[in-house]
C-alpha cells in the first residue's frame, strides 16, 4: 500500500464552479465533462457549503427538467456529496475579496481554505481575477492541458 504525502493529497484537490458541473451534466462528451471525470477517478473536489448550495439551487432550476431527470440530479448532488472533501470557510477568508463578482469569491475562498491549487470555472469574472498566490485558476479545456492537473 502506498502512503501519499499531504502535499500529493492537497496537489489533487479541486473546485469547480458550477457551471463546470453542470456542463458537464448536460454534455458528456465536452471538455466540462472529462474534467469532471479526470478530478473524479485522480483527483478530489472540494466543496463549502455555500459552493455546495448554488450547485443544487441551480441544478434544480426547471430550465434543466427537459435534460436531467429528477432521479439524477438526486444522483450527481448524492454522488458529489459523498465524493467531496469538504470545508468550512473562515470568516478571515470570507472577508477577502478577489472577484469582480463577489458572488464567485466563495470559489476562491473554497480553494484556498483547502489548499487546492485548482479552480476550474467558465466564469470569465474568475478566469480574470488578479493572480490569488498558490491558486491556478483556469477553463476546463486549459486544466486538461496541464500535465500536473491532479498528478
Amino acid at each position: 500500500m502506498r502512503v501519499e504525502s499531504p502535499q500529493h493529497v492537497a496537489a489533487r484537490r479541486v473546485v469547480i464552479d458550477t457551471n463546470v458541473w453542470i456542463s458537464a451534466a448536460l454534455s458528456k462528451t465536452g471538455a466540462p465533462a472529462r474534467l469532471v471525470r479526470h478530478v473524479l477517478d485522480h483527483g478530489l473536489p472540494v466543496f463549502s457549503s455555500a459552493t455546495f448550495a448554488e450547485l443544487e439551487a441551480r441544478l434544480w432550476r426547471p430550465k434543466f427538467d427537459r435534460y436531467l431527470s429528477m432521479e439524477l440530479r438526486q444522483r450527481i448532488l448524492h454522488d458529489l456529496n459523498a465524493a467531496a472533501y469538504w470545508v468550512e470557510i473562515p470568516s478571515g477568508v470570507a472577508s477577502q475579496t478577489y472577484c469582480r463578482d463577489a458572488d464567485d469569491d466563495k470559489f476562491i475562498h473554497t480553494a484556498l481554505t483547502a489548499q487546492a491549487p485548482w479552480l476550474v470555472t467558465g466564469d470569465q469574472d474568475l478566469l480574470q481575477t488578479p493572480s490569488v498566490s498558490g491558486l491556478h485558476i483556469l477553463a476546463p479545456a486549459e486544466a486538461l492541458q496541464r500535465p500536473e492537473f491532479c498528478a
